[in-house]
Order: C-alpha cells, then structure tokens, then sequence
C-alpha cells in the first residue's frame, strides 16, 4: 500500500505543467501546411494500416481536403499528403488518430515550452479508434467548438496545474492511462466556470483528461533530465527517439496482452500503437499499475512477476523517468497500457492491455550528457 506521500511523487515529473490552452494544430504549428497529417508512433516505412487509413481519411474531410471518403483515399495514395509523426513536432496523439491543421489541440506547458494533444470527441464511434464511421465527424466539430469557445477562455484566464490532479487520481486508485476516471473528475473540478451542460458531457467521458496529461507527459519529455524524447507506437513498429537524435528507433509491434471483448475474441488485433505511451515513460501507466489494483485485478493472469518492483527498475530515481541506462542495468523493460484495436479496422476499440517493448530497443545505451 503506498501512502498519499509516495502519489505525490510519482506526480512530481509533472510540476510546472498547466493546461493553458485550446488551440487549432494550424496556431499551434503553423509552420506544418494542411497537406501534413500527424500520426502516433515512429515513421511508417510503408503502408500504414487500416485503422490510421480510415483516420486520415477522417482528417482530410474535416479538414475540407476532400469531399468524399473515395477522394480522400485517392489524396493519401498519391502522395499528396504526407504522413508524420507527431512527437517530432510537439504533439502527442491517441491510438490511431491523426491530426490535421483545423483540430483542436489541448495546448500544456510552463509558459515557456509547451506541448500538445488533440481533444477527443467521447466514446466510440471516435477517431482515435480509427473508425470510418461518419457519425464521428460531427461530434469531433462539437469538441472542436467546445474547445475553442468555452474551454479556451477559461483557461487563459487561469491555466490548471496537472500534477494535483496526477496526484490525486492515483491515490483514488487511477495509473493514469488505462484508467482516468478520478483523474478526468479531479480535472473537471478544478475548472471554474464551464456551463453546466458542458460539464456533465465531459463527466460522462472519462477518457477525455487523457490527451491533455499525454500533452502534459510530452511537455516532460522535452525537458532536462528525460533521455527519451519520443516513444510509441504505429500499430505496425514501436519505437522511441533520444535527446538529440534525428531519427527514431524502431522495432516490430507486438498487440497490447490483457483483456478482450467477449464479442471481439476472435478478432485478429493490431500491434501496439499511439503516443499515450509517453505517460508511461514519465512513470505513469504500466509504471503505477500498483496504485490501480482494478487493473491488476483484471490483467491478474498475464502480468509479469514482480510488478511492485519494475518501476524502481526501469526509472530513474531523480526524474521518475523511464531510463534506457536503467533498463539496460535490469533487463527488464517499462509496461505501456494501451487499448486494443482491431487490425481489419471494422470493429475499432476490441480490448485492453499492456505491452511491454524488446529491450533491444533500448540498446545501444546513450552516454549521459555531460553537466
């Protein structure tokens, strides 16, 4: 049992972060045309599948680039948009969702770096589980309004510290990933002056303080202290990029173990994907998974041995961060929860799990920077 001391420094990594803003990817990053879609993970070296398809498809008719899902195909197959990741450019985004130029973005930082994430639009159907469904596409324009109407205003105003809100949700029993609902309410409570309507629809999404602590793991990331920069998956690759580094390093993405759907047990699942996993790396997620023991509960028969102690074994124990000299030093890797797609793309949100990366991916390790 860990005491409301040992919560509060597991949310220490995110001191200084706020919720400050709600803005279009184009204010945020308007250097990125409308032609650049931003996806989770490390850069396809090919096809991407079904599930971020359907989400570029997606993209592009709210963005107004194409006026059918047949024209929107036909953009992606010629090149005439281009797929990036979008931790290269300050933005972390949720399992299949990628992010065009008219999107609201949760704007989280210190004043001084800040970073972002998409809002998202509630339970299925929904973007971030690559669905094709076109009722998505209405209830993304009443986020996107939300956001940017209500919600911006507010926060301008009195931009809304984060790390209480970690705290918090993890003594009443959230990690923070895989499960938010106490982390979603403690955020709710702490935002003076929304209308009542609006609060009561973002109460009954408890998914929806998710991308904002991802903008909030993001802003951590590009700070001092943190070795990885990036991390996560595209359903097809995992992989992280170092401080200082260019290009990301990758390995074949394995499907998230855990628990599925009784009506999607059969279904052939996709390999891990979405940014979310930057949580993780700030040692939230598979790094706090004692502090939710309804997750434990339920993921009792396929989690591995000694999970009270893998977070003093992959962390760094000034920074709270996942550290590849640390799993080096242990042989073990950092536990990422994540949801469970559906490969073929129909079926979209069929579980939920955790993933556990190759620890080769954290070879060769990088020498320390010099003070």
């Amino acid at each position: 049992m860990h005491t409301p001391t040992d919560f509060s420094a597991w949310a220490a990594p995110f001191t200084g972060a706020a919720w400050r803003n709600v803005v279009r990817r184009r204010v945020a990053l308007p250097h990125l045309g409308r032609d650049v879609l931003l996806h989770a993970g490390p850069p396809f070296e090919g096809p991407p599948p079904a599930p971020v398809r359907q989400a570029a498809v997606q993209a592009l008719l709210f963005e107004g680039l194409a006026d059918s899902a047949a024209g929107a195909q036909a953009l992606l197959a010629t090149g005439a948009v281009r797929l990036l990741p979008a931790q290269d450019h300050g933005v972390a985004t949720p399992l299949a969702q990628v992010v065009s130029a008219a999107m609201p973005l949760a704007e989280v930082g210190d004043g001084v770096t800040q970073a972002w994430a998409p809002l998202i639009e509630g339970p299925p159907p929904a973007l971030r589980f690559g669905t094709a469904d076109p009722a998505a596409l209405p209830r993304l324009q009443a986020i996107t309004e939300l956001g940017l109407q209500r919600l911006a205003p507010l926060l301008q105003a009195q931009p809304l510290p984060l790390a209480p809100v970690i705290a918090q949700a993890l003594a009443e029993g959230d990690e923070c990933h895989g499960r938010t609902g106490a982390a979603n309410a403690a955020l709710l409570a702490r935002l003076a002056g929304l209308p009542e309507a609006d609060r009561t629809l973002l109460a009954g999404s408890p998914g929806f303080v998710l991308t904002i602590l991802m903008a909030a793991a993001a802003w951590r990331l590009r700070q001092s202290g943190a070795r990885i920069a990036a991390v996560g998956g595209n359903g097809l690759r995992f992989g992280l990029r170092l401080q200082g580094d260019a290009g990301w390093r990758a390995i074949d993405a394995a499907p998230p173990t855990g628990t599925r759907f009784p009506q999607h047990a059969g279904a052939p699942a996709l390999g891990a994907i979405g940014d979310s996993a930057v949580l993780d790396f700030c040692g939230l997620g598979g790094q706090a998974l004692p502090a939710a023991p309804s997750l434990c509960e339920e993921w009792q028969t396929s989690l591995p041995a000694g999970l009270a102690q893998r977070r003093a074994l992959v962390t760094d124990t000034v920074s709270g961060l996942v550290d590849p000299a640390c799993v080096a030093a242990s042989g073990q890797p950092p536990l990422v929860n994540l949801a469970v797609l559906d490969a073929s793309g129909e079926a979209g949100l069929i579980g939920r799990g955790w993933y556990a990366p190759d620890p080769s991916l954290f070879f060769p390790v990088p020498e320390r920077p010099t003070p």
